[in-house]
């Protein structure tokens, strides 16, 4: 009996005493988790540990194809989402020394347009791979050359006819025969014509650096000076009849030509700004210039007064070969105005909605 009232007590001591261990061992729990607490707030909030940047350029692997044969020429690797198709062909040149960039045209399908210089990989790319189809556009002559090409060649044919060098004309019957003023004055404004677009071309246009084919070349100037040798061959004739209202007729259309070949000058000057070039131009706006009023009717006005100096040319020489040129000139410059004329549409249809293209209320 005794015995068993010793185990009792002893068992309660140790309830007793693992109690009481608890109790402190919770206190403890609660005092650190307490300065715990405190450290974290504080030591602030928590920073997010740097994100590893990693680099977003991406290569292109272009696939170059012949065109004609639809064969392999060769690859291209890590060609940059920043490059042009000007640094492509650069490569591709690098690669295969026999095609010439100028020559080169790419496409991204067969019988597509050619891609243009200035167009970066990227916006054609549609994966990691991009095939292009190379085609050789044979002999390339810059459009610079072509402009001074097309537009001497009239100035120095017209002034051999104006000469009336013999073996073109009889010499007795031009010696015979004295010249109308018209004559001179048709001289005067054909040369002032085709100076204007020479010195445009050398100070004002903003002329591409691209290339063009050699039978384009040979084509413009086939046009221009067939037909220049035509007109002046009429007009400095000796048996030429001067126009049927006389001074009347030729003075009106004269005063009529300069006026339209001071507006197209003017015209050219002002869509060389900077502020209407390239592909963030915006579209021209009249200013206190009256020549450029014409801007409130027509969106290409430069072929407005184009075909006015040559109208006024017509009326003043009265002659066939100025008057087909002139309708010749005048639908092929209603196509590219009309060309033009979509393209602002597109791009500034708040601007022009209301005008012509080329002639006000009509085309």
């Amino acid at each position: 009996m005794f015995k068993r009232q010793k185990s009792l007590a002893s068992e309660r001591k140790r309830g007793l005493f693992s109690q009481r261990a608890t109790r402190f061992t919770l206190r403890d729990d609660m005092r650190n988790f307490h300065f715990l607490s405190k450290l974290v707030l504080s030591a602030g909030p928590l920073k997010p540990t740097p994100a590893v940047k990693h680099s977003k350029t991406t290569h292109f692997e272009i696939e170059i194809l012949d065109a004609q044969t639809r064969k392999q020429i060769c690859i291209l690797d890590k060609v940059t989402q920043s490059s042009t198709i000007h640094d492509v062909k650069q490569k591709f040149h690098k690669a295969c020394p026999k095609w010439y960039p100028s020559r080169v045209g790419l496409q991204l399908e067969c019988g597509g347009p050619f891609l243009k210089d200035y167009i970066t990989t990227q916006s054609i790319a549609a994966s990691s791979i991009v095939t292009l189809y190379a085609t050789d556009l044979g002999q390339q002559v810059r459009w610079t050359t072509v402009f001074l090409a097309e537009y001497t060649g009239p100035l120095l044919i017209y002034l051999l006819f104006y000469l009336r060098i013999p073996c073109i004309y009889d010499g007795k019957e031009s010696a015979r025969r004295l010249r109308h003023p018209v004559v001179h004055l048709a001289c005067f404004c054909h040369c002032m014509h085709y100076i204007r677009y020479l010195l445009e071309t050398l100070f004002v246009h903003k002329v591409s650096a691209g290339h063009t084919p050699l039978k384009n070349l040979i084509t413009s100037c086939a046009f221009y000076w067939g037909f220049t040798s035509w007109i002046a061959y009429y007009i400095n004739h000796p048996l030429y009849t001067p126009p049927s209202f006389g001074n009347r007729q030729i003075t009106v259309s004269a005063i009529n030509f300069l006026i339209c070949e001071a507006g197209n000058h003017f015209i050219n000057v002002m869509l060389s700004h900077p502020n209407h070039t390239g592909n963030n131009a915006c579209f021209p706006s009249p200013n206190y210039n009256p020549f450029t009023w014409m801007f409130f009717l027509v969106s290409c006005p430069n072929y407005t007064y184009e075909i006015g100096s040559w109208i006024s040319f017509t009326v003043m020489t009265q002659t066939l070969p100025v008057g087909i040129f002139t309708l010749l000139m005048s639908i092929q410059m209603s196509l590219w105005a009309q060309k033009k004329h979509k393209i602002y549409l597109r791009k500034f249809s708040s601007y022009i909605h209301r005008k012509s293209a080329m002639i006000p209320l009509i085309l």
